[in-house]
């Protein structure tokens, strides 16, 4: 699977500097820049696979082809799975009753659903019982559910994370999770280690693709140590939740 992004133009209305993006499966790609850069504009330009009808004039082509249509139109067909802060449950049934109608619209076996649990309580501190209804759950719980599901039920091949970095659950675990299952990663992020987790990052300014940065083996480090301090601070914040008092030892 191959993902190109085609560069368009700014909101000043200049060609983008980034011509062309290639992405491929497995890989974890960074979205970045300051707020109103337009970073959310270019994964919903991905969602969308605009074909030069947005204001920014890109192309997104799957594996060299524009999509038609029906692609772009049908949810059913779009390959492309959505993940951000804000995500909430309508249906009113249970997490086990959802998981068991999802694998089978998806043709695949039920026997996943027990494995998507176990993995969506790697992600959050708050355990998610078989039999809890989804709109019992909290932001953290269903957005680990999601990332879950995701990776292990949905087809879609392409993952757009949207500034997941404040919602509750452990970021580094669903990056490996969902990139380890082959799908193309994006996210968009403030977040160094979640920036630095991607092997490229994109730096976005008025709208437009700037650059595209490769990750260097000294931001391979500084991201190891990142991702210790990041463990630390969810065992303080699990252990403030617990009614434990924290040790400066």
């Amino acid at each position: 699977m191959e993902l190109t992004i085609m560069g368009g133009i700014d909101k000043s209305g200049l060609k983008e500097p980034v011509e062309r993006l290639d992405l491929r499966s497995g890989e974890v790609v960074g979205i970045v820049g300051p707020t109103g850069s337009g970073k959310t504009t270019l994964i919903n330009d991905i969602e969308q696979f605009v074909v030069g009808d947005s204001p920014t004039h890109r192309l997104i082509l799957l594996n060299g082809q524009l999509q038609d249509q029906p692609s772009r139109n049908d949810p059913r067909n779009k390959p492309v799975a959505q993940l951000s802060q804000n995500m909430h449950f309508l249906a009113d049934m249970q997490v086990e009753e959802f998981l068991r109608m999802h694998a089978r619209s998806r043709g695949k076996d039920a026997s996943l659903v027990p494995k998507v649990i176990e993995a969506a309580n790697l992600l959050t501190g708050e355990a998610i019982p078989k039999n809890c209804h989804l709109t019992a759950l909290s932001g953290g719980q269903s957005r680990a559910l999601m990332a879950a599901d995701i990776a292990i039920i949905s087809d879609s091949p392409i993952v757009l994370i949207d500034e997941i970095e404040n919602a509750g659950i452990r970021k580094q675990e669903a990056l490996r999770l969902l990139a380890g299952s082959g799908k193309i990663v994006v996210v968009v992020t403030h977040d160094p280690l979640l920036a630095l987790l991607a092997s490229r990052r994109v730096v976005m300014s008025e709208g437009g693709m700037r650059q595209v940065a490769e990750r260097t083996e000294d931001e391979v480090r500084v991201c190891d140590r990142l991702a210790k301090i990041d463990e630390w601070l969810i065992t303080l914040r699990e252990t403030i939740r617990d009614g434990g008092l924290v040790s400066s030892e």
